[in-house]
């Protein structure tokens, strides 16, 4: 058997119940966010929780400030999803796309957290953390951060940061010893590159309606 896929096995082996359960609520949570399904919210909060501790666990700081954001703007992202207009029949926001802009905001969103973390875990490696790998995990942060963000205010790009995001933490969990938390961000990708096909068949309804109106 080829050295990767060993290592594979052997961490899938060693996959304990907290990661187990943590992976498949994020699966089922990106699931029902692709599908605009209100309960991407309490099924991602089973996964932030778990991932908190476990991101701790493998001296993943920055990854485990992300699940506390997580954790915060899930329930942020809760209400926003759930206002509805004087009418109580429509909901206060749609997807849309980000305006040129929004996304100059983004690119700022993300270059200032990347280098708080990256400053933080510098100084934690160097302090504290010696396993700690602070431009990788600095990286899958501060994408997390934005796609959180967007993903909130229902904006189409968020899956674009959430794409680089699942690409950065495939290998950063995978040297950390969770294969099975790997192997979730594989599935991840895919979901997300089908959730960014989908908001953008969406987003172009949402406009044309709003044009014919």
């Amino acid at each position: 058997m080829p050295e990767i896929l060993q290592a594979i096995y052997n961490g899938l082996i060693q996959t304990g119940w907290v990661e187990a359960v943590a992976v498949i609520a994020g699966i089922v949570s990106v699931w029902y966010s692709r599908k605009e399904n209100i309960l991407v919210f309490p099924t991602g909060l089973i996964n932030t929780t778990f991932y908190i501790y476990l991101s701790y666990k493998g001296h993943l700081l920055g990854e485990a400030s992300v699940n506390l954001y997580y954790t915060i703007m899930s329930f942020y992202g809760w209400y926003l999803w759930t206002r509805k207009k004087e009418d109580h029949k429509t909901l206060v926001l749609q997807i849309t796309a980000s305006t040129k802009k929004e996304w100059l905001q983004q690119l700022a969103f993300f270059t200032i957290f990347y280098v708080v973390i990256y400053a933080a875990l510098s100084y934690a490696k160097t302090a504290f953390a010696p396993e700690a790998i602070p431009w990788a995990d600095a990286f899958a942060s501060a994408t997390a951060y934005t796609a959180m963000w967007l993903m909130a205010k229902k904006k189409v790009e968020s899956w674009i940061w959430w794409i680089l995001t699942n690409i950065a933490s495939i290998p950063l969990y995978f040297t950390k010893g969770y294969a099975f938390t790997s192997i979730q961000f594989m599935v991840l990708l895919i979901l997300a590159i089908a959730g960014l096909i989908s908001w953008k068949e969406k987003a172009k309804d949402i406009k044309n309606q709003h044009e014919s109106a």
